[in-house]
């Protein structure tokens, strides 16, 4: 029986599972930092991807009760440069300058140097998030605190109250922990143009292999859910139907014998006729969605055990963290801006932001949340009719800058069911306006690739793109859809009529806001409450 669910396997795969492939050795890491990294016993773990989820959880905890002290500790300085090697050394002695300098110009030229200086001591901090932090290195590689009385009093303690540890279950990373994660190779590293996994490389086409199957395996479970909740559907009409056809009344003077099928009885035969009809075909598509589900999880158990014999055991890959690095540096560069602060230190000299807009984790979630429940789809991604809920990777970049940014849409090996990524500032002046700036990013970006080649002309990317010409406009396009977007979350959706009439189209049809905003809205004006009618219109014809 089980032979019946049996598909044929993804030839990659099955040629893969063929090979004989040593396993790589492990780093010497006592060449690399003059001393040994002490390991985790176990992989960071990674937040799990539930199609199921319908939002995110509610945040009953943001900050610790007790104080951390290890921003108390005067010895923080020098244990976070400690063992570091000439990065550290190099950082110390020109810090020591710039906070010295009185003339501007030489305290320019200085600043420059500790910013260059500081993302190459960080490289080798980066390196050891792997093993096993000190917290001193870990809250330096999070929030980029070198040196605690650089900041207020009310400042380090408002630092040392922020929940350390990932609670909620949210893709969302401090540097520390995405490192982490990347180096122990939980997370693949982040697209970049410039960097070519090699083919010859067995370990990351396994990992590749594994997020296409483990996609496959994630997208036929979730139209496995879809297909048996419309057969169950179905099934309780036709029960609904059957019961309306058997109910009889007795005849007159004939109490013994009910009566004939009515007019509307006879027609609910043709009704269950198509029913019938119907679930013969939801059956067979439950089959194939079966097959595919079974062979998906039988790619992934054989890719698992690959993976065990090529060496499951933690290990790091200081490649991969260095790769990482650089994108994450680059990440920083585009949150912050070319006419923006890159002074990477935080520091109360730059640091203006207010606790509301500091972007700590419990801090975004909520801001997410917030944006989810005006945009309902704006985490959704549509897999073979399937509208999936697919929250993406967030990386939280202790950076002066005020725009997130979307680096992938998803994973190019696994588009059905992989995260994307964006990255945030940590302290911006508005985090609510850094947070959508990235969604809007995000937004268009997926919306053109699910376009492909005809992004121009369909869909909500299509649409914007001509109206953009229509109207002459000149800038970047994006950029100009993005502006958009953060006027359709935050004004339009309190009925303030920023948009151009024909952008407020586009978006009411691509981007639709949740029912409950529509229903305010429809009461607000008469612009949206033609838009409502609109909607009503189109689903009435879409039933014939």
């Amino acid at each position: 029986m089980a032979n019946m669910f049996q598909g044929e396997m993804d030839p990659e795969i099955a040629a893969l599972l063929g090979t004989d492939t040593p396993a790589p050795a492990a780093p010497d890491y006592s060449a690399l930092f003059n001393e040994p990294l002490e390991l985790d016993d176990e992989k960071p773990g990674e937040a799990e991807l539930d199609l199921s989820a319908e939002g995110f959880p509610e945040i009953t905890k943001r900050f610790e009760d007790v104080p951390n002290p290890v921003f108390a500790d005067p010895n923080y300085y020098k244990a976070a440069l400690s063992g570091e090697g000439d990065g550290a050394q190099r950082v110390h002695a020109i810090l020591q300058k710039y906070v010295a300098a009185k003339d501007p110009k030489d305290r320019s030229v200085y600043r420059q140097q500790v910013t260059t200086a500081f993302w190459d001591f960080l490289l080798n901090v980066a390196r050891k998030s792997p093993g096993k932090l000190p917290e001193n290195k870990k809250f330096l590689l999070r929030f980029f605190i070198l040196h605690p009385t650089f900041l207020t009093p009310e400042q380090r303690d408002f630092f040392a109250k922020i929940v350390v540890d990932n609670t909620l279950n949210q893709p969302v990373y401090y540097l520390d922990e995405w490192f982490k994660a990347v180096g122990t190779g939980v997370i693949r590293n982040s697209a970049t143009d410039e960097v070519r996994i090699s083919k010859t490389n067995a370990s990351s086409r396994l990992q590749q292999l594994m997020d296409k199957a483990q996609g496959k395996k994630d997208g036929a479970r979730s139209l496995l859910k879809a297909k048996d909740e419309e057969r169950i559907n179905m099934e309780r009409v036709l029960r609904e139907r059957i019961k309306g056809i058997t109910d009889h009344y007795p005849l007159d003077g004939l109490p013994d014998v009910s009566s004939c099928y009515t007019d509307l009885q006879k027609k609910l035969f043709a009704e269950v006729q198509e029913l019938l009809k119907g679930l013969i075909k939801t059956d067979h598509d439950l089959e194939v969605f079966l097959r595919d589900y079974y062979q998906a999880e039988t790619d992934v158990k054989n890719l698992e055990t690959k993976i065990e014999e090529e060496g499951g055991a933690v290990q790091v890959d200081v490649k991969a963290v260095d790769t990482e690095f650089d994108t994450v540096r680059q990440m920083a560069k585009m949150t912050i801006g070319r006419q923006g602060n890159h002074f990477p230190i935080l520091s109360g000299e730059y640091f203006r932001c207010t606790p509301g807009d500091i972007g700590y984790r419990e801090n975004v979630i909520s801001i997410l949340a917030k944006i989810e429940s005006i945009d309902r789809e704006a985490f959704c991604r549509s897999y073979k009719t399937r509208l999936n809920r697919i929250v993406p990777y967030v990386v939280l970049i202790p950076s002066y800058g005020d725009v997130g940014v979307c680096w992938e849409p998803f994973d190019r090996f696994n588009r059905a069911t992989s995260r994307g990524r964006i990255a945030l500032p940590m302290y911006p002046k508005n985090l609510y306006i850094a947070v959508l700036s990235a969604v809007g990013d995000l937004r268009w970006q997926v919306a053109k690739e699910k376009a492909s080649y005809y992004w121009m002309e369909e869909g909500l990317t299509g649409n914007y793109y001509q109206w953009f010409q229509k109207m002459k406009l000149k800038g970047d396009l994006k950029e100009a859809f993005i502006a958009d977007y953060i006027t359709w979350i935050t004004k339009e959706s309190e009925a303030i009529q920023k948009l151009d009439k024909e952008v407020r189209g586009i978006f009411w049809r691509h981007i639709p806001f949740s029912q409950a905003v529509k229903d305010k809205l429809r009461d607000r004006s008469y612009t949206y409450q033609d838009l409502y009618q609109r909607d009503l219109n189109r689903a009435m014809s879409d039933g014939y």
